[in-house]
């Protein structure tokens, strides 16, 4: 059995309709997924399985997905070791420490390309910083505005499949998968 981490990119069903973290741990365990735990309630799951590909994995939870909820959302699937290096490769410790929400990652499907970094660098403001780390994004947003043009630029359009997750959550899921967890 090895342990993962999935991550919903979004989890709005619809007008009037919300997920109940109980119901994706439920839909999640009828596919045989075992020890499952969610996260707060912004799509987060944490199970175990037999090793399989995480390609298989994702499109797995994906037609679950939509066969439970009638809605497609793209989920993001880590091995316990992968996600544990991610959050132990955060750029920016300083800022995680001083403000957890305030930096954050998204976590890419497929790498991000060297090149796109150029591109969200110039729609940083000055006290908002952007760095790729083995395919992923690091953004430190600023407190200073409300709204940052880093969130639209790193979309799904712009950078392919990818959703973003701050300091504070990334942590935790990694204090999750540390205890106890299988590779």
């Amino acid at each position: 059995m090895r342990t993962y981490v999935a991550l919903l990119y979004s989890i709005g069903l619809g007008e009037g309709r919300r997920l109940v973290m109980s119901d994706l741990k439920a839909m999640a365990e009828n596919l045989g997924l075992t020890n499952v735990r969610t996260l707060v309630a912004t799509g987060n799951l944490v199970f175990e399985c037999e090793k399989v590909s995480i390609a298989a994995l994702e499109r797995r939870l994906e037609r679950a997905f939509e066969k439970t909820f009638g809605r497609h959302v793209d989920i993001l699937v880590r091995s316990a070791a992968d996600w544990r290096k991610l959050a132990g490769q955060n750029p920016f410790p300083a800022e995680s420490t001083q403000a957890g929400d305030q930096v954050a990652v998204r976590v890419m499907r497929e790498p991000v390309a060297e090149d796109a970094l150029s591109t969200l660098q110039a729609r940083a403001a000055a006290d908002e910083r952007v760095l790729l780390v083995g395919g992923d994004i690091w953004l430190v947003f600023s407190r200073e505005r409300p709204s940052s043009r880093l969130l639209a630029a790193a979309n799904h359009k712009r950078l392919g499949i990818g959703t973003s997750r701050n300091w504070n959550t990334v942590r935790r899921l990694a204090e999750m998968v540390a205890i106890g967890s299988r590779q």
